[in-house]
């Protein structure tokens, strides 16, 4: 079936060689065997015409049926009406709810061009506002969800990042810079270091010179050179088109992460470190990371994509900041979690009483703090880790029920919590006695949390300013 749009763009070009032999439509309409008012509704895009009449049209115009039939349009003011055509027939404006405009002789190409403008800006502004908060966390909790009923387990990307890593010479051992550097050459890539890199981007690749732009170092809690450049990599391995929505941007950014991941820790190597682990009895997240070259957050995180499908076990992971703020989190092991109406658990506050808090008062940070949690839901053991940023201290929590404990170093700990939450009374109301001795006594100066006050991250890829990437990329392409 021919489209409206095909059908317009039609018309146009029969009007436009009409018009070159200075047809009228009746005179064209003798010629072609057919009524002057039957060539007006196939002129403005209102009929279809059969095949033998446009073979006649093209004869009488002395052109040819491809001619007639070519998608584009046959000039600019046939171009400004059939972009004016498409843009009202779109959803964006249906919705406005407002009568469209009806294009005649006598409206001039600018007054076409300045309602194109409205449209072209209003259609620029929907990208922009890519999702409410509210969007952005069910977004969130939805694709959590999604993942936690495959086990946070990519397959496709698995066998992608092996393929790579192959192709790069890699066999064994931590991935090294110049790898990476292979890799990216492989891609058709520079992997280039600078220290004016825009403030709203990781990283910034120019799809023109084939360059890709990094920090001249890590960013403090996690964010490695060679991640950032794996990831960037993978906007392109995967085929990724600009984000059409907050939930498209979450799964891209999950997917260049799951990636970067994979490279660091391939799954061949991964899995026969880690079950060789669990035979031994000696699973631990610090031999892991350390076995790879990598983060606790980075090792903790891979755990869950490879421990539940090829382990046998459930688990769960956390990164909490040092007020007790959830940041990241996966589960799968039914960890009674606090959680808002939407779903969302990112943002709320962690029991008190869980390792992922009580290990910030621990003296000794530079190993893995073990405890035992009783919860609603049962038993649980932790190996908590802390660290700190420039802003902030943080926790990286990885547990498992009790009876998965015998495969963990840690299991003999004799550190144990107690957890009731979500009851409050468990950690979030305060001591009776020390209400009915402070209340109405205290006035504490509360510290503003300022993502309370500002939007959500506006653009195609939410919160980059474009204006500073482009300068930047200018910059730097005369170089």
């Amino acid at each position: 079936m021919v489209s409206a749009i095909e059908l317009t763009t039609l018309g146009h070009r029969i009007r436009h060689h009409r018009l070159a032999h200075s047809l009228t439509l009746d005179e064209l309409g003798a010629q072609v065997g057919v009524a002057g008012s039957h060539l007006s509704l196939i002129e403005n895009g209102k009929r279809e015409p059969k095949l033998s009449l446009l073979q006649e049209i093209a004869r009488v115009t002395g052109t040819d049926v491809t001619d007639l039939l070519s998608a584009e349009p046959p000039n600019r003011r046939a171009a400004l009406e059939i972009e004016l055509e498409r843009a009202q027939a779109g959803t964006l404006f249906r919705r406005l709810g407002i009568p469209p405009v009806k294009v005649t002789k006598g409206i001039g190409d600018q007054t076409l061009e300045s309602i194109l403008g409205l449209h072209r800006e209003l259609q620029r502004r929907e990208r922009e506002a890519i999702a409410t908060p509210e969007e952005a966390r069910r977004a969130n909790t939805e694709l959590r969800l999604r993942m936690r009923a495959q086990n946070n387990y990519l397959p496709d990307i698995e066998h992608l990042a092996e393929k790579q890593l192959k192709a790069a010479g890699h066999v064994a051992g931590a991935l090294t810079h110049r790898t990476v550097s292979i890799m990216a050459d492989q891609l058709g890539f520079e992997l280039i270091y600078v220290s004016d890199l825009p403030h709203s981007a990781r990283s910034v690749t120019d799809l023109e010179n084939g360059r890709i732009y990094l920090p001249p170092a890590s960013i403090p809690g996690g964010h490695g050179l060679r991640s950032m450049a794996l990831q960037a990599m993978a906007h392109r391995l995967l085929g990724h088109q600009p984000p059409t929505d907050y939930a498209h941007f979450l799964e891209q950014r999950l997917e260049i992460n799951y990636y970067a991941a994979c490279c660091l820790m391939p799954e061949t190597a991964s899995l026969a470190f880690l079950q060789q682990a669990k035979k031994d009895r000696n699973l631990a997240v610090e031999d892991f990371r350390d076995a790879f070259g990598v983060t606790h957050e980075a090792a903790g995180m891979r755990m869950t994509n490879l421990v539940t499908e090829h382990l046998g076990m459930s688990l769960h992971f956390l990164r909490v900041d040092g007020a007790g703020t959830i940041s990241r989190v996966y589960e799968n092991d039914d960890l009674p979690l606090p959680m808002d109406v939407t779903g969302a658990v990112e943002g709320q506050l962690v029991c008190r009483n869980f390792s992922a808090r009580s290990a910030f008062a621990e003296r000794n940070r530079t190993t893995e703090h073990y405890q035992y949690t009783d919860t609603p839901a049962g038993t649980f053991w932790c190996a908590t880790q802390t660290g700190s940023t420039a802003d902030d201290e943080f926790s990286i929590t990885v547990g498992v029920p009790f009876d998965d404990a015998k495969w963990f170093r840690g299991r003999e700990t004799h550190k144990r919590g107690v957890s009731t939450c979500p009851d409050e009374a468990c950690c979030h109301r305060p001591d009776p006695d020390l209400t009915a001795r402070w209340q109405d006594k205290a006035w504490p100066s509360a510290r503003v949390h300022m993502q309370m006050f500002a939007p959500l991250p506006r653009g195609a890829f939410p919160g980059v300013d474009d204006a500073e990437v482009y300068a930047f990329l200018d910059k730097h392409a005369a170089e």
